[in-house]
């Protein structure tokens, strides 16, 4: 019969004594403590010791292409102060009063003019330099109901005898493709009736709607084929 291996698996306390009166099994060897400090921490030693053996054949990067820490110069309180103050001053009149805006500067921006009219005009208009004497607001309306109220509006303006006007028909950010009523309004006065009491036209100014509404400066009568001819003949002299 063959002898019988030690097993690890003990049955009772006697064979543990067995065991270990035999030598064959001795109790696991207690681990080494850490160096440690006063307070109970490994030592610095210890730490510097082990980093260097982790970085044993290491090589150095080289300092050919090594680049200096870039530094932000930090511009003095007072002056941080002082450009944020006129920034927000900035902001504020942009918000308020749109300065600082130019509604012409956009492809939103549209002007035109009448027969035999310089454009400066409309140029001016924009700019302010006629004065706005009443307004309609057409913005949200069907282009059927938009163009009765536009025929009432001027048919008013003109017997008022109102130079200046202003037509509110909004930005058209909601329709699909383009602007509908912004673009009809241009087309009532461009190729109906009304071309012929139409000086000039513009975008307003920020503060009256910006590309949501157009300035119309308007003739005390409206242009006739005799006044046409009478100027037709004055070119030719």
């Amino acid at each position: 019969m063959k002898p019988r291996k030690p097993s690890s698996t003990f049955k009772s306390f006697q064979d543990l004594k067995v065991l270990v009166e035999n030598k064959s099994f001795s109790p696991p060897a207690k681990p080494k403590p850490k160096p440690a400090n006063s307070e109970g921490k490994e030592s610095p030693e210890l730490g510097w010791e082990l980093f260097r053996k982790a970085m044993e054949g290491v090589t150095p990067i080289s300092r050919d292409n090594y680049v200096e820490r870039i530094f932000q110069i930090e511009l003095p309180e007072s002056s941080r102060n002082t450009e944020d103050a006129e920034i927000l001053e900035k902001l504020r009149d942009l918000v308020r009063y749109g300065k600082g805006f130019n509604v012409a500067d956009t492809p939103e921006y549209i002007e035109g003019t009448g027969y035999n009219v310089h454009p400066i005009v409309a140029q001016r208009l924009h700019r302010g330099d006629y004065s706005i004497q009443a307004f309609v607001d057409l913005h949200g309306l069907l282009v059927a109901d938009a163009k009765e109220v536009f025929e009432k509006f001027l048919r008013w303006a003109v017997m008022a005898g109102k130079r200046g006007v202003l037509i509110i028909h909004g930005r058209g950010l909601s329709s699909p493709s383009e602007p509908v009523l912004k673009k009809k309004v241009i087309e009532w006065l461009t190729r109906g009736a009304w071309r012929k009491w139409v000086v000039a036209y513009s975008s307003a100014r920020s503060c009256d709607g910006g590309a949501g509404a157009t300035y119309v400066l308007l003739r005390p009568r409206p242009v006739s084929k005799r006044l046409k001819k009478r100027r037709v003949e004055a070119k030719k002299r």
